[in-house]
């Protein structure tokens, strides 16, 4: 045991006393009238506790670190806090002696010269109890039930808890010796308490059970020291014993950790072990354990001998039968009844001695010398075997497991390798404190020192790693290190070694090494190497180590080869390398062996058909693309497809690896052989449009037709992908496509509810039936939904589709009676819109007179029957209301009358009996202002005209304005026979210049005289005009006779004056004459409706989807006169 300063401090007063905190981190310092707080750990002073007023006698800290107290010669004692805070403070009536804590509870135990007191949290006072003489010292027993008080005249009193005297001490010498400082014993496992005593004039030195030692100094000067203890210890193989709290022996199995305990009770001097023996010398005797059975993990000891003798010895060793003590240069050998048997007596100093095994009773012992000598001795002979000799000191040494080679570190820190039966030095290596053999490999040693663990394998260079410690023994992949005072199993991967060996092929070395303790990496390294090296058996245990079966198989194959006969090493060599993946070493190998079919059979088995055509050389390629093929089928059969696919290309099947892709889904293999493939090879490039269309990549498929030319298929394509402007601009390029294109167009537009698309569809493909049926549902449906200005734009459009049918001869009478028939419900539906719109809105934007007009030209239409959806009712109520406000009272009273026949509707019926009896009151007349005129014979048609809308007088039709259905100035004229419209319209617009006057008189010359007359007016549309003298007939004729004219009339003509309806053949044109050219009226070039153009919303019958027509609904551009 030696004791090593820590940290030394200088107080300025003397200490009176000290005491630890309970965990070791503060010590506390009575010095002076203050107590000093340090921390242990570097002697930090952390505070200075000001608390008393005089000299501080005594300080004690409670069992769990919570408090401590210290006494004053000021007679007070102060209860702190663990955070160094005063808490309670009370007095005495003298100073204070000592001061002690109840290791069980907070009670504190305070004495002073002539009382002690007893103080607890749970009590409000202190009790305080008389002493007989002065109390210099106190101690609780460990279960806190008593307390022992040291008197100065020499008597000690035990008191209970509640300070009542049990028992009383009178020590021999009484006064004489008064009582320094007592204790009782820490131990909590003794039945009974001991308590120590010491008197004034004996030395004490306080211990503690961690070995620590605090001596406080009169002349103040604090120093802490640490008690350290030599090891004793023992070591056999993989168990270690060690001497713990000095009396017990802890035996550790450093593989599984495990631990025992043995008590001896006494100091324990000396430890040895060996193999089931453990022998513990104590002072007065050995005592001798032994397993209780041969099991390698028992741990359970028990007594076997015990030799009752003291003995002297430096160095104790145990063998199965006797015990070997060491005493200088002398080595003795016991029974283990202590008789002794045999002595050595040595030349020099014995530094070192070790059992190394042997027959029980016979055992060697290997001893080292001062004087560098190596001895064997075995026990059971008296002769001791010089091994060798060498000039230096020995420190430690250790001998090989087949005991061939000792491994000895002498003085200079050299560890030295010798042959024993040569004696010559194999190697050395410096910076050696200790050296072990591997106990289960011959060739390795490992040896400590500087800081660094070094392994050696046979003669290779030195693998080092950090370690601290001494190494002790060697075991596997298990190194034993003593660091400061505990052992410890370093496991060392032995992966260095095993490939310093593989570097040299030496496999069955390699395998020993790796059995001490490699990675998983380092097997499979070690059993590739050995596979390559043909060294089998090697290669599979290895192998079995990592558990690969398919390098077991290979390994099995190889050696039943062998045994039919087999010696190709090549051969054998080249299916290791195949296994590897070394496949073209492989086949240099095969090549090399002449098995060149192997190693083609290899290549297309892995489907390295590029290394097999290079293999094959310039020879057949029939026999390659058949090969080839071959592989490729095989690969699809096992559901290998990419596989498949690449072999398939490789040999030019190409419908077959299209097939696969397609069906996989693989769309960029697809792209990456359409684009490579020829455009000659129609079918394989025709099943890749086929796959693109079919995994939705219209755009490869459009791109794969139109490398091949196939441009119907490219245009179904865009027709089935409804890429309909990419199917139109290539109808446009190439018209013998239309029907494929605009016929599904059509169709789809109609499955998604675009009827008016679909329509137009149609008819640009030229299916007119198609056309038609869709208008006519388009028509029906706008109709029975009262959108009737929709339905007036689509019976127009399905006369102009009848007028197209017309165009065929077959077709064109039947179509004719359509279009006019559609024409007119067009113009109905077109007037009933403003009708409705009264009728069912709050508020209309029509002008009354407008719709007066609309509702006298329905209901002049509808003499006959009445189209669907068209009301009578709401004709006929508006019409009454109209013409009530416009002052046409008899046609107003005529419409009453007639809504009194028919049903009306609620909402009507009050508004029509109130006025049925209000028109009453009205003269049975019109208004002469609202009565029509025919523009042809200036007469005044009735407002109701049972003919309809023509004049009653000369029968002409009426033409209405589009707008206002106000009566236009036009009269339709007919050309005569043989005048084309052409020549018609080159006629008109010659213009042929008419006679100006420059004033109002007109000179008239005939053959017999001449006049000249003065006219108010200048009238431009005079009797001179021819087209003015073609518009006489037979008053009241019941035909009506048209206005023909001929070319001379033609002639005549102004293009200003003339309205043409060019309507597409086979229709003629129409063509109408204004009588009155100033003002001007506006016809639609597309619909041919007319319109005054003094209202601003002109509408038509086309819609506004072309800047050239113009629409039912809104106002677009127009043509006006000569048009």
């Amino acid at each position: 045991m030696r004791a090593v300063l820590t940290w030394r401090d200088k107080a300025e007063q003397c200490v009176y006393d000290l005491a630890f905190k309970p965990d070791g981190t503060q010590l506390i310092l009575a010095a002076g009238n203050r107590l000093l707080v340090y921390d242990t750990s570097d002697g930090t002073l952390l505070q200075p506790l000001k608390g008393h007023k005089d000299t501080v006698y005594c300080v004690a800290y409670a069992k769990d670190g919570k408090r401590f107290a210290s006494g004053s010669a000021d007679k007070s004692v102060i209860i702190w806090t663990s955070k160094l805070e005063g808490i309670l403070k009370y007095t005495h009536n003298d100073s204070i002696q000592c001061v002690s804590y109840n290791p069980v509870t907070h009670q504190l135990a305070s004495c002073s010269s002539s009382d002690f007191g007893l103080w607890s949290p749970e009590q409000k006072s202190v009790s305080k109890h008389k002493s007989s003489s002065k109390i210099t010292c106190c101690s609780w027993t460990n279960d806190g039930q008593y307390l022992a008080l040291g008197m100065f005249s020499g008597v000690i009193s035990i008191r209970n808890r509640n300070g009542e005297e049990k028992v009383k001490i009178e020590r021999p010498g009484g006064s004489l010796s008064p009582l320094w400082s007592i204790c009782w014993s820490p131990s909590r496992e003794e039945h009974n308490d001991i308590l120590a005593v010491a008197d004034w004039g004996q030395k004490l030195s306080f211990y503690q059970l961690s070995g620590k030692q605090v001596v406080g100094c009169q002349d103040g000067t604090i120093s802490f020291y640490q008690l350290i203890f030599s090891t004793v210890h023992g070591l056999y193989k993989d168990r270690y014993a060690y001497r713990d709290s000095m009396t017990d022996v802890i035996v550790q199995h450093l593989i599984t950790e495990q631990k025992v305990r043995i008590k001896c009770k006494e100091l324990v001097k000396k430890i040895a072990i060996y193999k089931n023996r453990l022998a513990v010398q104590l002072p007065e005797k050995i005592l001798i354990h032994e397993l209780y059975s041969d099991d390698s993990l028992d741990m359970r000891y028990r007594m076997k001998e015990k030799i009752v003798r003291k003995f002297e010895c430096n160095l104790l060793v145990v063998c199965a039968d006797h015990i070997i003590l060491c005493q200088e240069k002398r080595l003795q050998c016991l029974s283990f009844s202590g008789v002794k048997e045999r002595e050595w007596q040595m030349e020099s100093l014995i530094r070192y001695i070790k059992v190394i095994g042997g027959p029980p009773g016979r055992e060697g012992l290997l001893v080292g010398l001062k004087n560098g000598q190596i001895l064997k001795i075995f026990v059971d002979s008296l002769f001791a075997i010089v091994l060798l000799k060498q000039a230096t000191a020995v420190r430690c040494l250790d001998m090989s497991a087949s005991r061939n080679k000792l491994a000895v570190v002498d003085e200079n820190d050299t560890c030295l390798v010798y042959d024993i039966h040569t004696k010559e030095l194999l190697f050395q290596e410096p910076n050696a404190n200790s050296v072990a053999w591997n106990t289960q490999c011959e060739d390795m040693l490992c040896f400590s020192g500087g800081g660094y663990l070094n392994i050696k394998a046979s003669t290779f260079p030195v693998h080092q790693q950090k370690l601290q410690g001494f190494v002790v023994g060697y075991n596997g992949s298990r190194i034993f290190c003593l660091h400061a005072f505990s052992m410890s199993a370093v496991e060392v991967p032995q992966s260095a070694p095993m490939y310093q060996y593989l570097d040299r092929k030496m496999f069955r070395e390699a395998y020993q090494i790796a059995c001490l303790g490699v990675t998983d990496t380092d097997w499979r390294e070690l059993a590739m190497e050995a596979l390559e090296g043909l060294e089998f058996e090697t290669a599979k245990k290895a192998f079995t180590r990592v558990q690969d079966l398919r390098y077991l198989e290979l390994i099995n194959s190889i050696e039943e080869r062998k045994k039919r006969g087999e010696t190709n090493n090549d051969l054998f060599l080249a299916d290791v390398f195949s296994y590897q993946g070394k496949f073209h070493e492989a086949a240099r190998l095969y090549k090399r062996s002449g098995h060149e079919n192997l190693a083609l059979d290899m290549y297309t088995d892995l489907r390295m058909f590029e290394y097999a055509k290079d293999f094959l050389g310039s020879g057949d390629p029939k026999e390659t693309k058949m090969l080839i093929t071959k592989q490729a089928d095989w690969a699809r059969n096992i559901n290998e497809p990419k596989a498949a696919v690449e072999m398939y290309i490789s040999a030019g099947e190409h419908g077959k690896a299209i097939e696969i892709s397609g069906d996989h889904g693989w769309v960029d293999t697809l792209i990456d052989i359409a684009r490579k493939l020829d455009k000659a090879e129609r079918e394989p490039l025709l099943m890749c449009a086929h796959y693109f269309k079919k995994l939705d990549n219209p755009g490869y498929a459009a791109e794969t037709y139109l490398k091949i030319g196939d441009l119907k298929s490219l245009v179904h394509l865009h027709v089935d992908t409804q890429r309909w402007d990419e199917a139109f601009a290539l109808g446009e390029k190439h018209p013998e496509f239309k029907d494929d294109i605009y016929v599904p167009y059509a169709q789809w537009l109609a499955e998604n509810d675009r009827f008016e698309e679909a329509q137009k569809a149609f008819h640009k493909a030229g299916r007119q039936g198609e056309a038609v049926r869709v208008l006519e549902q388009l028509t029906h449906n706008a109709v029975v939904e009262s959108r009737f200005n929709d339905a007036a734009y689509y019976y127009w459009m399905l006369s102009m589709q009848c007028l197209d049918i017309a165009q065929d001869p077959a077709q064109k009478d039947v179509m004719l009676s359509k279009f006019h028939h559609f024409q007119h419900l067009a113009e109905l539906y077109h007037g009933y819109h403003a009708i409705q719109r009264y009728t069912e809105e709050p508020f209309s934007f029509h002008l009354p007179e407008t719709l007066f007009n609309i509702s006298r030209f329905l209901l002049h239409s509808l003499t006959k029957d009445t189209p669907l959806g068209i009301s009578k009712v709401n004709t006929l109520f508006t019409l009454a209301k109209q013409s009530k406000a416009l002052g046409a009272y008899k046609l107003a009273r005529h419409a009453y009358d007639k809504l009194q026949g028919l049903q009306t509707p609620a909402r009507f019926q009050k508004s029509i009996e109130l006025g049925s009896l209000t028109i009453r009151s009205k003269p049975f007349q019109d208004s002469e202002e609202l009565v029509p005129l025919c523009y042809r014979c200036s007469t005044n048609n009735p407002l109701l005209n049972n003919l309809g809308n023509v004049c009653i007088n000369c029968r002409q039709p009426f033409v209405f304005s589009a707008s206002s259905y106000e009566v236009l100035h036009l009269v339709e004229f007919y050309l005569e026979e043989g005048i084309t419209d052409e020549e018609a319209v080159s006629l008109i617009d010659l213009e042929a210049p008419r006679h100006k006057r420059e004033n109002k008189w007109q000179e008239i010359t005939s053959n017999t005289s001449q006049t000249l007359r003065l006219d108010e007016t200048l009238d431009s549309m005079g009797d001179d005009d021819p087209f003015t003298a073609k518009l006489s007939f037979e008053q009241g004729g019941l035909e009506f006779v048209p206005v023909v004219v001929n070319r001379s009339v033609l002639r005549s003509m102004s293009r200003r004056d003339v309205l043409i309806k060019r309507w597409p053949p086979p229709l003629r044109w129409q063509y109408f004459r204004s009588l009155l050219p100033d003002a001007s009226i506006t016809m639609c070039p597309s619909c041919f409706q007319s319109s005054d153009k003094g209202g601003l919303d002109v509408v038509f019958l086309v819609p506004t989807h072309c800047q050239a027509t113009c629409p039912w609904k809104v106002s677009g551009p127009h043509q006006a006169w000569g048009c």
